[in-house]
């Protein structure tokens, strides 16, 4: 089928010969496009929009054929939740807590543990019935790890909710902490919550699993004296920096190390600090010991920890008799491999937990990944270069190779080894039984997720049912929806169609209001947004779904169909006409505005397109309600264009010759057949007399304004040109008093002697600007002399005179100068009137300092110093700078007639009040200062080479500037020495604003080592808080 446009101009290509009052039925169809010929499948690769009759391409192909039941739905089986046989339970990440989960799944696999936590005096379980478990919250840890523990034993499900543990512990989900913090925390919570049990064999469950003994031996290298110091651990924290293998770990930590220098040792037989050696002593190990690899350590260049991924080699079986002391080793020494704790990624604030776990009871090793859970092969444990060896690391040393019996890790951070138990064939040293309350919990959860289950089956039949229902109707109304030739028919949405077709959507009623034209019936546009289908299609459609209104062969409309022709014959005449204007000259007859006569054909083609698309949006007005349907012009700017007017609601000739233009009467009235609306003025129509008035009185008004300015200009010339002016920092000679008014009002009138017909004369002085709200005058003597002299402007008594005749003086404002020579030598003092109001002005200056004290988005300079030097201090602008801050300072040039102001707009009364709570007068560095020589000099802040600006806020604290200043210099803030004005700034909690920083500050920087590895703060890239670690969680008893 023809492009939608081809289609669209062949079904208006009769207009060229028929005239619209000509128009049949027969051109009406061809509007309509009824006679199309209908696409059929296969020959149209989508539909087909300019076509009413195109079926194809609507969405039918999903339906036509046979169809897979499960495209019906879009349920997953819920089988897909169940439990695997032979396999365990997983955990739900809950967004940041794959680290918990990871040591609750090796926690449950420690059967000893979970035997003993089964066993823990639970009160509710002597009050529970068999009626119902529905109400059950644990109460304590114990109690929440039973129940966790019984669910991930005996669940149906494939993966279960910890929330409930974790939201006891009051652990923030969305915030990834120290797993290794977490797991001693834990644990020291468990060990003091079992420490209260009743049963003495609970009471020290953590202690006999976990707990070893050391000791801290110091031998005094000068009287040999030996001293040690008991102690209990619960894992072995193990240095891994600088290792290849786990032997070397541990021999590290066993280590002999030297106390000598300001480190020695105070020895209580020599009674004095002497040269010593100190080295732990392992005298028992624990059934379940964990070594902890230090991977996570505190990086003192960045102040924050960092990951290192170094391989280390470790073994499936570890032997640790060669490193206990004292008594031979009475039982096993040889521990196995029970559990590997893995974290993704490089950075230590960021990646995933995972845990690769030993079963005690098959030996087989799964891959613990929160809600996934993957048995390995072959009963060995595989690390897999998914998780351990694939990572992207800026280091790209390769993975050692590993001996028999070995594994090579750069991941894993946690090692648990069990000790070695000979084979037994008791069962129940291996077999834990889950209590009969926690079973009937357990029963009553599998319950609920079997009801779920069912419920989930139950509506993917409900919606495999209604999809057959459905295809099996659109198989019986699809063939029946084409329309015949010489049949009865009615017109159906496309998109109510496509939406019918598509299963995803409920089908809504059909909706055809729309798609209607100002007379209610169907729109000559809309026709490609809809298709014909035959009147029993129609029929059925409208009996299942209901809708309307219902468009069939008489809602094709004749008048819009008309109104199109009308329009179309114009269009295609313009061109022509255009060249008969353009021909037939210029001659006496009717006035036409220069403008409307130069582009009046394209005004009249858009107006033609107007009146082609205007019944477009009729949104179904009928009865007249709608657009209007002819070709005049509507009330817009085009109408404009044809008329001259001197007020908005009278239409004159316009005074000004220059914009209009003499045509003939045959050009005018071609003109007036596309634009009927346009008023008519013939050459012997008298401008508005009106206008004519108005412009002689404008020209006396700027002629009154000219004299007023030279006559202003000659009696204050000094002023007008900047001359001869009065000085506070040296008083004039000859005058005790000088006279104070708005600087403001001095630029007002100054603009207005330079442009006296393009600004308006001042009349006011407006000094009640510079007083406050009692009178009082807001400046001191000293405070004119340090910066508030901007705001004003000095004259001398007989200006001053001149001044209070020419304009209106709200308030006289003056400052005197005293001179008295007593004995003691001469002084001299200085008043103002009106006096100061002391009141005010404290407000005022307090206001300015809390402005200085609570800005937001403020700049600050950095700026580093070497040696004790400031860089470049005295060397021009930092030429790579930002485009705010290269800026290059312009002479201000007069601006030309005409051109406005924008720093001022002229009040009623002539002046404008300044605001002197505004930031704009609270800090006097700001505000340009104009000199004489026309010259404006720029008072702000020229940046050094080696001084970077800040963007920064009052409540900011210094260890998030020192942050951004290593962002900056690449210093780290650890290396960080700052200082303002020669005080120091050390305290990192402390706010900008309370440590005097304000805006425009320089801040000098010291560093104390240069960084040149800049990779290595990585890490402090993603850590803008200080870390709160687990402070105010259940793991610190709160």
């Amino acid at each position: 089928m023809a492009p939608r446009l081809q289609l669209e101009k062949a079904a208006w290509r009769w207009v060229e010969t028929v005239k619209p009052e000509e128009i049949r039925q027969e051109h009406i169809n061809l509007a309509y496009r009824i006679n199309l010929p209908a696409c059929k499948r296969g020959t149209c690769r989508r539909n087909c929009k300019g076509n009413p009759n195109c079926l194809v391409g609507i969405g039918e192909q999903a339906w036509l054929g046979e169809i897979d039941e499960n495209a019906f739905h879009n349920i997953d089986d819920p089988n897909s939740e169940r439990r695997d046989k032979n396999t365990f339970v997983g955990l739900t990440n809950l967004g940041a807590t794959c680290y918990v989960n990871t040591f609750l799944q090796v926690w449950f696999h420690n059967l000893e543990l979970r035997r003993s936590l089964y066993q823990c005096h639970n009160s509710r379980s002597l009050r529970q019935t068999s009626l119902s478990f529905a109400d059950y919250e644990p109460q304590s840890i114990c109690e929440h790890l039973q129940y966790l523990f019984a669910l991930l034993q005996n669940s149906n499900r494939k993966y279960i909710d910890p929330s409930g543990l974790v939201k006891a512990l009051g652990l923030d989900t969305g915030q990834q902490q120290d797993a290794q913090e977490f797991s001693k925390l834990f644990l020291s919570l468990l060990e003091d919550t079992l420490s209260k049990q009743k049963n003495t064999n609970l009471q020290n469950v953590i202690q006999r699993q976990f707990c070893g003994q050391f000791s801290y031996v110091t031998v005094c290298n000068q009287c040999g004296r030996s001293s040690a110091l008991p102690s209990r651990f619960y894992e072995l924290e193990l240095n891994i920096q600088g290792h290849k293998n786990l032997t070397e770990c541990v021999t590290e930590f066993l280590k002999e190390e030297k106390l000598d220098g300001e480190n020695r040792y105070f020895c209580e037989s020599c009674q004095s600090k002497q040269n010593a050696t100190r080295r732990i002593k392992l005298h028992s190990l624990p059934p379940t010991l964990n070594l902890q690899l230090m991977r996570f350590v505190f990086d003192r260049q960045t102040g924050h920890k960092k990951k290192l991924n170094t391989f280390i080699s470790f073994p499936e079986q570890l032997d640790m008799g060669p490193f206990l002391e004292g008594k031979p080793c009475t039982i096993s020494c040889v521990y196995e491999l029970s559990a590997v704790l893995i974290h993704r990624g490089i950075s230590a604030y960021s990646g995933h937990y995972i845990a690769h776990v030993k079963d005690a009871r098959t030996g087989d090793w799964y891959k613990f990944n929160d809600e996934e859970i993957e048995k390995m092969e072959g009963k060995k444990l595989q690390l897999g270069i998914e998780e351990d060896i694939a990572e992207t690391v800026k280091s790209q040393t390769r993975k050692p190779k590993c001996s028999k019996g070995y594994h090579c890790s750069r991941n894993a951070y946690m090692l648990v080894y069990k000790v070695q138990e000979e084979e037994s064939s008791d069962i129940s040293r291996t077999n834990v039984e889950v209590p009969a309350f926690l079973q009937r919990l357990v029963d009553q959860d599998n319950h609920k997720f079997e009801e779920w289950c069912s419920e989930m089956a139950d509506m993917r039949k409900q919606s495999v049912d209604k999809g057959k229902a459905k295809h099996e109707e659109v198989k019986e109304l699809y063939e029946l929806l084409p329309a015949k030739d010489g049949e009865p028919y009615e017109f159906i949405p496309l998109e109510w169609l496509k939406k019918w077709l598509d299963d995803s959507t409920a089908t809504k009623e059909i909706d055809n209001s729309l798609f209607l034209c100002s007379h209610g019936k169907l729109h000559p546009d809309k026709v490609a947004e809809s298709k014909r289908v035959s009147l029993q299609a129609a029929q059925l459609l409208y009996e299942r779904y209901s809708g309307g209104p219902r468009l069939d062969g008489s809602s094709l409309c004749r008048e819009c169909v008309g109104q199109r022709c009308r329009v179309l014959r114009l269009k295609n005449q313009l061109n022509e006409d255009y060249k008969e204007v353009s021909n037939l000259g210029l001659k006496f007859g009717y006035w036409v505005g220069k403008a409307s006569l130069r582009s009046w054909r394209q005004l009249a083609l858009d107006q033609l397109e107007e009146d082609e698309h205007e019944t477009k949006h009729s949104n179904g007005q009928t009865n007249g309600q709608g657009p209007h349907t002819n070709n005049k012009l509507s009330e817009g700017h085009i109408l404009n264009m044809f008329v001259f007017k001197c007020a908005p609601s009278v239409e004159s000739l316009s005074i000004l010759e220059t914009e209009r233009k003499l045509v003939s009467a045959e050009v005018w009235t071609k003109l007036r057949a596309y634009f009927p609306k346009a008023p008519e003025f013939t050459q012997n129509q008298e401008p508005c007399q009106q206008c004519l008035t108005l412009e002689q009185e404008e020209k006396d008004n700027e002629a009154v304004s000219k004299m007023m300015a030279l006559d202003q200009k000659n009696q204050l010339l000094n002023l007008f040109h900047e001359k001869n002016r009065p000085t506070l920092t040296k008083w004039p000679q000859g005058t005790d008093v000088l006279y104070i008014v708005p600087l403001f009002f001095v630029d007002e009138w100054r603009k207005f002697i330079r442009r006296p017909t393009k600004s308006s004369p001042v009349s006011n002085v407006g000094n009640t600007l510079l007083l406050c709200p009692h009178g009082g005058f807001m400046f001191t003597y000293d405070s004119l002399i340090n910066g508030d002299a901007q705001h004003i402007a000095l004259l001398w008594p007989n200006e001053w005179e001149v001044i209070s005749r020419l304009f209106i003086v709200d308030q006289p404002i003056s400052i005197h100068c005293f001179k008295d020579t007593p004995p003691s030598g001469p002084t001299t003092q200085y008043t103002t009137q009106p006096d100061l109001c002391w009141e005010c002005r404290e407000s005022f200056l307090f206001q300015q300092q809390r402005d200085l004290r609570e800005y937001t988005q403020a700049t600050i300079y950095i700026r580093k110093v070497i040696e004790d030097k400031r860089m470049v201090k005295d060397a021009a602008p930092e030429m790579n700078a930002s485009s705010s801050e290269a800026e290059e300072e312009k002479e201000e040039h007069p601006k030309v007639d005409g051109e406005r102001d924008p720093d001022f707009s002229q009040s009623e009364d002539g002046a404008k009040r300044l605001k002197l709570g505004d930031s704009s007068t609270a800090s006097a560095a700001t505000v340009p200062v104009t000199k004489p020589g026309g010259i404006r000099r720029s008072t702000r802040h020229r940046k050094l080479r080696g001084e970077k600006a800040l963007i920064v806020s009052a409540n900011q604290t210094l260890k998030e500037l020192k942050i951004q200043i290593m962002h900056a210099f690449s210093v780290a803030p650890f290396d960080q020495n700052l200082s303002i004005d020669g005080k120091s700034l050390t305290d990192d909690s402390a706010t900008l604003g309370s440590l005097g920083v304000i805006p425009e500050s320089i801040i000098c920087l010291k560093a104390d080592e240069p960084i040149a590895d800049y990779a290595a703060m990585d890490d402090v890239y993603q850590v803008r808080m200080p870390e709160e670690g687990f402070k105010g969680t259940g793991l610190l008893g709160h």
